[in-house]
């Protein structure tokens, strides 16, 4: 046990540990995958009162109460443990995120996108990279509707949010919803994704890369950096504009901010 752990009880499973179990069990319940989830000793607590990673598996609350009652047979558990229900299908079970109002806000590093709702099925896209948007929200008929498509280095979804509705890859090296933050991380300490859903109408973008056919988009705290020709943004306001940031090609004929073009892509990384 880790000595900065103290005492060993149930709830203080060492961080290590729990990002193995994580990994383990595909980012999400092993009965249903739901991201939202607690981390179970399979065997009592009160008798092993220890934390090992292969004895912990993930739970959502509905199946964690099951077990507790003896609805839920331990064997099936361990059965699902083997057999992660994420790992089956490659991604994480859907997730409704609860999005609603006349307005919008969404915050990258700290440059800031808002709008209202116009009608006629109001959006705002504040980063869009060769034409493909890649954060947005539509607002139509008193709908609130967040839409995200994150890419991987080989163009591949590593996160979608679709009308509100998430869901992951599950190749990604560490995936975590707690509470509000959604946080994907690369390697140790390495973030690919820190992002807060401020609900009900808000999205917060701390630290990241958007990636899209050879663009590289930096996202820290502080500033939004296009790495490939190393523009830099920060402190920006932007309201009641259609695009935000759009980076490549395929401009669609809208209202936008800031618009780059002919910059050079990475070919491989």
């Amino acid at each position: 046990m880790d000595s900065l752990e103290g005492k060993a009880t149930a709830r203080n499973i060492p961080l290590p540990i729990q990002r193995a179990v994580r990994q383990r069990c595909g980012f999400g319940c092993v009965i249903c995958g739901l991201p939202l989830y607690e981390y179970e000793h399979m065997m009592e607590w009160a008798v092993v009162q220890r934390h090992v990673a292969e004895e912990i598996t993930l739970l959502c609350d509905k199946h964690h109460r099951e077990k507790t009652n003896g609805l839920l047979p331990k064997e099936a558990v361990s059965a699902a443990n083997e057999n992660p229900f994420n790992l089956r299908t490659g991604v994480s079970a859907p997730y409704d995120l609860h999005y609603s109002g006349d307005h919008c806000t969404t915050v990258i590093g700290d440059n800031t996108f808002t709008t209202k709702d116009q009608g006629h099925g109001t959006q705002i896209i504040p980063l869009m990279i060769d034409g493909i948007p890649i954060l947005g929200f539509i607002l139509s008929d008193g709908h609130l509707l967040l839409n995200v498509n994150i890419f991987d280095e080989f163009n591949e979804l590593a996160l979608r949010i679709q009308n509100n509705v998430l869901t992951y890859s599950t190749s990604s090296w560490d995936v975590a919803l707690t509470g509000r933050d959604l946080k994907i991380r690369e390697s140790h300490g390495k973030f690919f994704l820190d992002m807060r859903f401020e609900t009900p109408n808000m999205l917060r973008i701390s630290r990241g890369r958007f990636l899209l056919n050879g663009v590289e988009v930096k996202i820290s705290p502080t500033e939004v950096v296009i790495t490939n020709n190393q523009t830099r943004m920060s402190g920006s306001r932007m309201e009641n504009v259609t695009v935000g940031l759009s980076v490549g090609t395929d401009v669609p004929n809208v209202s936008a901010g800031v618009v780059l073009q002919g910059i050079p892509r990475y070919t491989s990384r």
